[in-house]
């Protein structure tokens, strides 16, 4: 569906906002601190940071990537987080069009942005986000067409309890834990929103992605199986993917193999 110029502009502005707020989640949620109060400031100095300092990419640009008041070079993150979030805005905006369709989406795109650069940082997955997830985009999830509350219900049992099964399991046979509850939740949550087809497509996608990555990343660092890689942004990788494209990847799928 395409839609108006400025609509694709204002949905850009709109989740470049959004990915600043999503940094101040990154940064103080795993160290337990109100995502409200205070305002930003720079963690060097500690210098409040002025709204004109605080404009999602323009701001890191004026100032050509440094703190105003002492010069510390401000974290490429930063920019790159609030970009994501003006870039998958305007995919949902492209997408879906500015519809409550949309809007649920882009939360959820834009709370699995928050899980996984947590998960990459802390090897964590917060149960404060992914446990009240789960119940709120069983709701939100209402609003997405192609979900049901049955497929959303049958997703949340699928997803968590896939992984359990495979994380029980693994943890049978070697007698180390291989995957952590974090992400357990993490796909119930997910199969709240894509329900239980969806799960099955996430679960792919986020093996054959993680496959891929790891591979990659152990020989480049020379550790072999002793390297330990967070599964949660291949989830969420996976589960975004299956949410713009999954649906034709399938019926592709399907018919490639006739």
């Amino acid at each position: 569906m395409t839609t108006p110029l400025t609509v694709n502009i204002l949905a850009f502005i709109f989740g470049a906002c959004i990915g600043s707020f999503l940094n101040v989640c990154i940064y103080r949620i795993p160290a337990a601190l109100s995502i409200v109060h205070p305002g930003s400031s720079c963690p060097r100095c500690k210098t409040m940071i002025p709204f004109y300092d605080n404009l999602p990419i323009l701001s890191y640009l004026l100032l050509m990537g440094k703190c105003r008041s002492c010069a510390a070079p401000i974290a490429i993150r930063y920019p790159f987080v609030e970009l994501l979030g003006g870039l998958f805005a305007l995919a949902c905006a492209l997408s879906f069009g500015p519809t409550l369709h949309g809007l649920v989406v882009f939360a959820f795109i834009a709370t699995l942005i928050v899980i996984s650069f947590i998960d990459l940082d802390h090897r964590i997955i917060p149960d404060t986000i992914s446990l009240p997830g789960i119940p709120l985009f069983f709701l939100a999830a209402l609003a997405v067409p192609s979900v049901t509350w049955r497929a959303s219900a049958i997703g949340i049992l699928a997803g968590g309890g896939s992984l359990f099964a495979v994380a029980w399991v693994y943890q049978s046979m070697t007698g180390r834990e291989g995957m952590g509850g974090g992400d357990i939740k993490l796909l119930a949550m997910i199969g709240a929103m894509v329900g239980w087809q969806g799960i099955l497509f996430t679960l792919f996608a986020a093996s054959a992605i993680g496959t891929i990555a790891g591979l990659l990343t152990m020989i480049r660092s020379g550790k072999g199986m002793r390297l330990a890689i967070p599964f949660g942004p291949f989830l969420a990788m996976g589960a975004t993917i299956y949410l713009f494209f999954g649906e034709s990847l399938i019926a592709w799928y399907f018919n490639f193999l006739r």
